[in-house]
């Protein structure tokens, strides 16, 4: 693919072809390979019952009702063209799931500046967990399915943008440091089609950086692993993606992919 041609894009603009272009390739995994561990394991949050609770209004403590307010409000079908409450979602599971706290923020709608092929250009994070160095340790794209011309989207691709973005500009604060500069991070990521999420390692090196900025082909290879939750017999694929996390069957199994994935975020 090395004769494909690349031009400065934002991150919201990539697609299939801008992979191929880098020689990025997603691989998929199940979840003892992906997790890295034998088993998943119990989800802890603040509010246990909503492991247990259908809705939000059943809720008897305000962690519990907040987190399923917000995830039934991101469940609905959102207005045409209109941003939906997936970005709220995320917020509030981020902050039960026990991501966030001291030295850790959420941010929304967060613009990451980067070059790509000699041009700057943003990528926007539909939702992102800073560390206290204001450092993109996790991304969230939403998969804008309901939106008009759709099929032209590719959140892989678009998410995938946003993690080179990120690490770009850890480089470019770390030029002004006296330590060495890092060569290479792992950045996860989480695409939600509505309440269902997939899971992503996106490893990002010097290299790959040095290839967008100059529009060239990089020839090491970049594998992206990814997971999708498998979610119980009972749960058909209809199920999961448009009803997410509503089921208690199938929230429980994500849940369990929140808490195995928090190992990941640093």
């Amino acid at each position: 693919m090395a004769n494909i041609t690349r031009r400065a894009k934002a991150g919201s603009d990539w697609n299939g072809i801008d992979l191929a272009a880098y020689n990025i390739r997603v691989e998929f995994q199940d979840a003892t390979t992906f997790f890295e561990t034998p088993r998943l394991p119990d989800p802890i949050l603040t509010a246990e019952e909503v492991l247990e609770v259908t809705r939000a209004e059943k809720t008897t403590t305000d962690d519990g009702y907040v987190l399923l307010r917000a995830l039934e409000e991101a469940a609905m079908d959102p207005t045409q063209n209109e941003e939906s409450a997936v970005h709220d979602f995320a917020v509030e599971l981020f902050r039960a799931c026990g991501y966030t706290g001291m030295g850790r923020l959420v941010r929304t709608r967060k613009d990451i500046l980067f070059l790509t092929c000699g041009e700057y250009k943003y990528a926007k994070a539909d939702a992102c967990i800073l560390n206290d160095k204001d450092e993109v340790i996790l991304l969230v794209h939403e998969h804008k399915s309901h939106f008009d011309n759709a099929f032209l989207f590719d959140p892989e691709a678009q998410l995938i943008a946003k993690a080179i973005a990120a690490f770009a500009e850890i480089r470019y604060w770390e030029r002004s440091c006296p330590s060495p500069r890092r060569q290479f991070k792992i950045i996860p990521g989480i695409i939600f089609l509505g309440t269902s999420p997939t899971f992503y390692k996106i490893p990002i090196s010097d290299s790959l950086v040095t290839a967008v900025e100059r529009g060239q082909y990089p020839k090491q290879e970049t594998v992206i692993l990814a997971h999708r939750p498998a979610v119980l017999p009972s749960a058909s694929a209809y199920r999961y993606c448009y009803r997410g996390m509503i089921p208690l069957d199938i929230r429980r199994v994500i849940l369990s992919c929140f808490e195995a994935f928090k190992r990941f975020v640093n």
